[in-house]
């Protein structure tokens, strides 16, 4: 974190992870989980400066080991209770959405596809009844796939906007989007194309910070370091930076990112 701070890092969302070497396959675990990701956020801010908001959920390939050891009527039922936790954590303003949920984008089993769509359906449930965002992961995305999660999400309610496609590798053109926001990987050419898009839409790195794999995604200092290049750019400005950074905030997530006058998040 201390990187992502030189970087000129002052703002991210951390999407909570499993900190145990095996799958999670119960809610106290899951608790344990959330906890964790919570505190880490605390001790961000606390000792770096680096305002870090949790988005917490059971991450959905989660389904697929413990379909196989629970049995589908037990994992689901622990995959919905690890959900109405992550809702509860939202509601206590620990949390500000609920993700990573979604759809394997692998062959899974039978067994295993009978109880995603119904997993997907309560955390969009979640995400309506305690008003945040959710973020979906998911297998890269046509308009037509952007188009039926939309669909998906007003079903029970939920707008579209407040919908966030996670890991999108390519520009999806506003009239493509329906609602969805897409969150870019920011390599630096798909930076480029993307940051004179209107918005909403994020920037970020999915980072992953194992040693026996370097570089297998980028690096958590590179979001700080395309702002700066496009801040710098004079064919773009600064003002480009408005986007991805405020009024994508704003509008997906109902309030503003804001800086002490020394530039440490509040």
């Amino acid at each position: 974190m201390e990187r992502f701070r030189a970087a000129g890092g002052t703002h991210l969302f951390l999407a909570t992870q499993n900190y145990d070497p095996s799958v999670t396959f119960s809610l106290e675990a899951y608790a344990r989980q959330f906890e964790t990701t919570w505190l880490l956020a605390e001790k961000a801010r606390a000792d770096v400066g680096v305002r870090v908001y949790p988005v917490l959920a059971p991450y959905p390939i989660d389904l697929v080991e413990a379909t196989g050891r629970l049995g589908a009527e037990v994992a689901l039922e622990v995959y919905r209770s690890a959900l109405d936790l992550a809702g509860r954590y939202v509601r206590e303003k620990k949390a500000v959405a609920i993700g990573e949920v979604g759809r394997p984008h692998f062959p899974v089993a039978d067994e295993v596809r009978r109880v995603v769509e119904p997993a997907f359906r309560h955390a969009l449930e979640v995400a309506r009844d305690v008003d945040c965002p959710v973020v979906v992961h998911s297998a890269d995305l046509s308009a037509d796939g952007f188009a039926e999660l939309a669909e998906r999400a007003r079903e029970v309610g939920l707008r579209a906007e407040r919908v966030i496609k996670h890991y999108t590798r390519t520009r999806i053109a506003p009239e493509a989007r329906a609602g969805v926001v897409p969150s870019y990987l920011a390599r630096r050419e798909l930076v480029r194309e993307v940051a004179s898009t209107p918005g909403p839409w994020f920037l970020e790195t999915d980072y992953l910070d194992d040693p026996k794999r370097p570089g297998a995604v980028l690096d958590l200092t590179t979001v700080p370091r395309r702002a700066v290049a496009i801040a710098q750019d004079p064919a773009q400005g600064a003002d480009r930076l408005w986007v991805p950074f405020v009024e994508s905030v704003e509008r997906v997530y109902g309030w503003r990112p804001e800086l002490t006058s020394e530039g440490a998040a509040v």
